[in-house]
Formats: structure tokens, sequence, C-alpha cells
């Protein structure tokens, strides 16, 4: 993309990504002509439940669910987490009220839990190594008869980490918990088979798919029960009542179309890019660091973190040369404070200071890679003639 002279590039895909025209193109005649209600009897509120069922179907395809039932349609990512973990504590409070999660959460996690907390529930936060990845050995030793949910992120966005879910399966279900994943970053991203995995219950995000964002999904596995957090008119198997968004429900079924036929050669396209851009962010700057697992990581996420300056600097001298990106995730963006995740990985608080994080979409181009690789060295030297934490021998 260009802009008066200028090239342009958006690598903040994590925190949204644009809608696929061919996703739009289905979702239009349900604003229009098919607006029914999916509740009536009639035959525009009929149209309308056919269109629900071909949505349900197709996300359920997309992370090979054992049926569409056991995807609950909620409005996005946060309502999903949410209903999870508390919708499963409270069910199960008489077997049990320890929580085990990660401290390397989405918020949305890390505060639901948080307020289970209040309720007198307990929660432990599990460390990570230096790579962001899950300790199992300490996972294995804090399960007990009174821990019965686990939540545990399946690759974080932030650094880009994935977890091995299966053998974290293994071991919560050997100590008869269920077990939640927060897949947001990574449905769309890597092939996720549910049953496969041993996934009881598993949050997506429309958005994250190239859909329309204010809708996503929680499979829940057909044989468990959670208590509901939205009453009403029993929509969702009872567990989300309200009238269900049709039109961006038709887009998310579309989008999980797209991607299931389209994920395995956009994952190897988007990993070459990503190992380029990389090196090229690291290598040839001194004192630049990689986030995250070097391999087991998601194919749209280069996360870097350079010393003795500030993310956010880079960030405004990235924008006025026409690229958009990151220091970290866009929900906790608001805050001054460092990156807990990044803190959870051993850094220091200057040190987590000091991060970039580009996502890489449908749209990033080889050339795109290489304009940011082009302008990431010289910013950073700029940057660090100004820092008076920079050592002299690296001010040329």
């Amino acid at each position: 993309m260009t802009n008066d002279n200028k090239r342009v590039v958006y690598a903040d895909y994590s925190a949204g990504k644009p809608v696929d025209s061919r996703v739009i193109e289905v979702m239009l005649p349900y604003f229009k002509t098919s607006f029914g209600n999916a509740s009536s009897l009639h035959r525009f509120g009929q149209d309308a439940k056919r269109a629900l069922d071909i949505g349900r179907e197709n996300v359920a395809k997309l992370i090979n669910a054992e049926k569409p039932e056991t995807i609950i349609f909620t409005s996005g990512a946060t309502e999903s987490n949410n209903l999870a973990i508390k919708g499963t504590a409270i069910r199960n409070r008489k077997k049990g009220t320890k929580i085990l999660t990660s401290a390397i959460e989405h918020m949305s996690v890390v505060n639901s839990c948080k307020s289970l907390m209040r309720q007198g529930f307990q929660t432990t936060f599990l460390p990570v190594d230096s790579f962001g990845l899950l300790d199992l050995k300490e996972l294995d030793e804090k399960l007990d008869d009174q821990t019965k949910l686990v939540s545990i992120v399946y690759a974080n966005g932030e650094i880009g980490t994935i977890q091995p879910i299966k053998e974290i399966s293994e071991i919560v279900h050997k100590n008869e918990a269920y077990l939640h994943v927060d897949a947001t970053a990574a449905c769309g991203q890597i092939p996720i088979d549910v049953q496969k995995e041993g996934i009881d219950l598993m949050t997506i995000s429309c958005n994250d798919l190239y859909g329309p964002k204010g809708v996503g999904a929680l499979y829940l596995k057909d044989s468990l029960r959670i208590d509901a957090l939205i009453h009403g008119g029993g929509q969702e198997r009872g567990l989300r009542s309200g009238t269900e968004n049709i039109p961006c429900i038709v887009g998310f079924g579309k989008a999980a179309e797209i991607v299931k036929s389209e994920i395995k050669s956009e994952g190897k396209r988007m990993i070459r890019i990503r190992d380029a851009l990389i090196q090229g962010l690291t290598d040839p700057i001194p004192y630049a660091f990689l986030n995250g697992h070097p391999t087991k990581r998601l194919p749209d996420n280069v996360s870097v973190r350079y010393s003795f300056i500030e993310g956010e600097s880079i960030l405004l001298s990235l924008d006025m040369m026409g690229v958009f990106a990151s220091s970290g995730s866009a929900c906790t963006a608001k805050t001054l404070q460092p990156s807990h995740v990044l803190l959870a990985m051993g850094l220091k608080h200057e040190e987590a200071h000091g991060s970039l994080m580009i996502t890489l979409g449908r749209q990033t181009t080889q050339k795109d890679a290489d304009y940011i690789k082009e302008l990431i060295p010289g910013i950073i030297e700029r940057l660090r003639r100004m820092s008076p934490l920079t050592p002299k021998e690296l001010i040329k």
C-alpha cells in the first residue's frame, strides 16, 4: 500500500485484522433481505436459523469438534474466556475450588480468575521458562483433587510461543480436571484438533480468522456442563441468551471455511517472511533479542526487544515512516506498565520496555518485511544516541 509517496505497512494484525472480502460478500444479505430472527417460526426466521446452523457447522469443522452443537457463539474471545472459566468453576464448586492457569495468560483469563478469587476460589498462576513455555512438572505437582479447572493459552499472542497442549491435556485429565484453552491467537494460524488434543473448552475469536469483530465462540465438549453467565430466552443451549448476531455468525462461518482450506499454504508463506524478518531485526543490531521460542512459535509473530531504549519510541518512529506495529497486546496498551508476559519470562522492567511486536497477515508481502528491515537499524541507532542508558561503545 502507498500513501503520498510513502510506503504504508500495517504490521499489527494480532490487534485487528481486516475482514476478508469473501466474508463481507456472504454477510451482506443478512443485513438487508434475510434479516429475520432465528427464533421465529416463519420463513424469515427459518432462513436465519439455517444460516446460523451453517455458521456453527463451519466453525466446528475448523477445529474438528465432535458435532456443531459444541460451538456456543458469544460476543468475542473475552466473553468466551469468562464463560469458560466462571461457568466451569461455579458449576463444579462443590467438587473443588482450585484453579490453575499460567502466568502469561490474556487479561480476560487473569481477571476472570481474580474475580473468582473474590468468591472464595483459589487460583495458582504457574511459572513459565525464558521462552514462555509452561513448566509441565510444576503443573503436575500443583494439581490435586480440589483442582477442577486448568486454563492454559494455546499460544501467547505477544511472544508467539506455542504450548504443548496435548501433553498438558494428558496431565490435566490424569488428575480428573477440565482443560480450557484460550486459542484466540492460535486458531486460524495453525491447525487445531480439539478431539486429538484432548481439549474440553476452547475460546475462538472471529476477527482473528479475518471475520468481523464482535463475535466469537466457545467450544464446549459434548459431555461437559457449565453454568451460564447471561440469562434470558435460552439461545445457544441456554448458555448465551440473546438474539443471535446472524450477519456476523454467517461471516464467522465463512471465515472458518476459508481458513480451513488455506491454513497450511498461508502458514508456510508467513513462516518464510517471519524467519527472515526476525533475522533482519536481530542479527545486524547489538543487544537485540528475540522474545519467545525460536521455533515453537506462531507463523505470524515477530517479537523482539532492544536494550537501552523504549518500545514506544520505536513505534512512534515507525509510524512516521508509515509502519504500524505494537509493543505488546492491544488489550494492555493503555497502561504504562511493562508486559506481564515478558516479566513472567524473567525479564527486568527495563528489558521488557524495549519490545517491538510485529504481526503478519494475509496482506503482508516480502517487500513489506524488507521495508521494516531497512528502517529498524537506523531507528535503533538514532534512539540509542539519545538515550542516557546507552553504553558509549554503541554510540557512533
